[in-house]
């Protein structure tokens, strides 16, 4: 298995990765992975403990922020990233354009793409996500479709600009329902773990667990009436006040900074926690 740094065949780079930036929405901020000081962990801050098990001298920075759409990252976050030009950039962007109503999710993986060339223009490594299945997810279901064709353009422009891909639509282990918030659109704390777990093996970097780890087993029934209520429960406390914001303008992150907004040594970053 190869250490860090040892990716052949990344995008035609051979290079140590010393230094990586994060780049995205609520996903990749870590919302609802929760910190005992309400800051929060998340997929990439576990990922880069992962890196910088391998490299103590890793370099880590975080600037995604909830509520992002994807031209606010691309105008906010990328330029940041371009010129720090380090060696891995994570980018997951767009989910919150394409679940608006009416979205052209061709348009959103066109804005995509443009940002993943500029990163490869730049020789960045780049890692990029595909949006999960909802099939399970009552409700979110009806996004499958949108998320399927989204999806294939990742896949597509992974392809031709030699990026690599962490398919979170083929992890079994995110089609339980335990993987997901009881907002039904971030993961828990071991669906974050298990997500970082993933991306780490598309590196090729060694990791202490598998996210293919099955879940314990399930002993609780919920029933068809009992599914309803949470279904109206989660459209009242969640949807309706998502879509409210959109139609004003706001944002989750409205007024909000990034968490990890430079650079720093990830060992810097845990001992200030």
């Amino acid at each position: 298995m190869r250490g860090v740094g040892e990716l052949g065949g990344f995008g035609g780079f051979d290079r140590y990765v010393d230094s990586y930036v994060a780049l995205g929405d609520s996903f990749t901020e870590g919302l609802n992975d929760e910190l005992p000081d309400g800051s929060y962990r998340g997929w990439a801050d576990r990922l880069a403990e992962i890196l910088a098990a391998e490299r103590p001298g890793l370099r880590y920075a975080n600037l995604a922020l909830r509520g992002k759409l994807l031209d606010e990252i691309v105008t906010e976050q990328l330029p940041v990233a371009m010129d720090i030009r380090p060696d891995l950039v994570t980018l997951c962007a767009g989910g919150n354009d394409i679940i608006v109503p009416g979205a052209d999710v061709d348009a959103v993986a066109a804005r995509f793409e443009d940002a993943v060339a500029r990163l490869r223009a730049a020789g960045i490594n780049v890692l990029i996500f595909t949006g999960p299945d909802t099939k399970q997810m009552s409700v979110m279901s009806i996004l499958r479709g949108k998320v399927a064709i989204y999806n294939a353009h990742l896949w597509a422009i992974a392809d031709r600009h030699g990026a690599r891909v962490v398919d979170l639509w083929a992890m079994d282990p995110l089609h339980d329902l335990r993987a997901w918030s009881d907002d039904r659109l971030h993961f828990t704390p071991e669906g974050h773990h298990r997500i970082a777990l993933r991306a780490a093996e598309v590196l090729g970097v060694p990791t202490q667990g598998d996210w293919r780890e099955p879940w314990p087993e399930d002993g609780e029934h919920t029933n068809w009436i009992s599914l309803r209520r949470s279904d109206l429960e989660w459209t009242r406390m969640h949807l309706l006040p998502w879509i409210r914001r959109h139609l004003r303008g706001e944002s989750m992150g409205d007024g909000l900074a990034p968490k990890r907004p430079e650079l720093a040594p990830l060992r810097d970053i845990t001992q200030a926690r």
